[in-house]
């Protein structure tokens, strides 16, 4: 493989989490489109309510598997109600304004969906118990989502022909659940910690589902403690980290990663209304990460990619373009000045 074939993004590039705020899905696509040109993504619209949330958004894909919203969160129900179909007209509205507004695009683009872990964990059961707790409904939650998600990326591509499709897949919740830190649903407890062989078995048949279906797989958790290794080992084509949790203890199971070939979206920028660093100090944690992991620092530029630390719903507008706009910059500094401050 070839420097330019070794991921589907340019170098330099810099790209969006994925949730966004705002309600308007034509808005947030345009913005998107204009702020993100080398790797625009499908914006998420959280603030619209149940259904637009992370969980919700995913909820709509499972197939043969509804459910709908209760005071503790999603559940699993016997059959589609109103929160699925909002949840469902809403990822249509978010796909009809991609269609608008990006039909003649070509070249990378990325979606989003919530990982089988974070599913499991943050999913109940009929009975009120997260699904997690139960390993016959972990196995049919993964499967309703491989069958749903391939059937999303059909949809997605007949609607962007030209699309390279990167698949964020978000798990916010994979290190509670090789910790055994998820929360029973009284709160007391704690779930069990599940198996990593398990764990790394089910990312490797989502991963693969989506590398057969013509997709790059990417990994994304924000939490501290990200088990890089697993998810290198389970296929995942590119990282996506909040650098700011990195310590030096992920410094070798990163450079195997980057050794084996896998991409680094790495979060530099805030993702809520702060003061904003100069591109050269926002940067920096990247540079000093490639000098200590003893890469070329030129290759930092083909391999990374400069985003927020987190999605960017829970930001203002204004700190939302800011943040896009400080993520081009940085990418630009670590393109013409890739090597760390001495």
């Amino acid at each position: 493989m070839n420097e330019q074939q070794r991921h589907p993004w340019q170098p330099g590039s810099y790209t969006g989490i994925g949730s966004w705020p705002g309600t308007d899905p034509a808005e947030a696509v345009r913005t998107v489109l204009g702020e993100l040109p080398l790797l625009p993504h499908l914006p998420e619209l959280p603030g619209r309510g149940a259904g637009a949330d992370m969980i919700g958004r995913t909820g709509a894909l499972l197939v043969e598997l509804p459910v709908e919203v209760q005071p503790s969160g999603w559940r699993v129900t016997q059959r589609a109600g109103r929160d699925l179909v909002r949840a469902r007209s809403f990822l249509s509205w978010d796909l009809d304004a991609l269609e608008e507004q990006a039909a003649e695009y070509t070249g990378p683009l990325k979606i989003q969906v919530a990982g089988p872990w974070t599913m499991a964990a943050s999913v109940e059961l009929r009975g009120g118990e997260k699904m997690l707790a139960d390993p016959g409904a972990v196995a049919d939650l993964c499967e309703s989502l491989v069958e749903g998600l391939l059937a999303h990326l059909a949809d997605v591509r007949a609607r962007v022909p030209g699309a390279d499709l990167l698949v964020q897949v978000d798990e916010p919740s994979l290190p509670a659940v090789l910790t055994g830190s998820v929360p029973t649903a009284s709160g007391y407890g704690r779930l069990r910690a599940v198996d990593r062989v398990v764990v790394e078995e089910r990312l490797r048949a989502l991963f693969t589902a989506i590398g057969d279906a013509g997709g790059h797989p990417v990994a994304h958790c924000c939490a501290p403690r990200v088990p890089v290794d697993l998810l290198r080992r389970s296929g995942a084509r590119a990282l996506s980290l909040d650098a700011t949790h990195l310590t030096r203890e992920s410094d070798e199971p990163l450079g195997v990663a980057v050794e084996s070939g896998v991409g680094l979206l790495l979060g530099v920028v805030p993702a809520v209304d702060r003061r904003l660093s100069p591109p050269v100090d926002t940067v920096e944690p990247v540079r000093e990460l490639w000098h200590r992991i003893g890469f070329d620092p030129e290759q930092a530029t083909r391999d990374v990619v400069i985003t927020p630390v987190c999605g960017l719903a829970g930001a203002s507008p204004g700190h939302a373009r800011a943040a896009l706009d400080l993520c081009r910059e940085a990418a630009r500094v670590l393109r013409e000045e890739p090597r760390a401050r001495q």
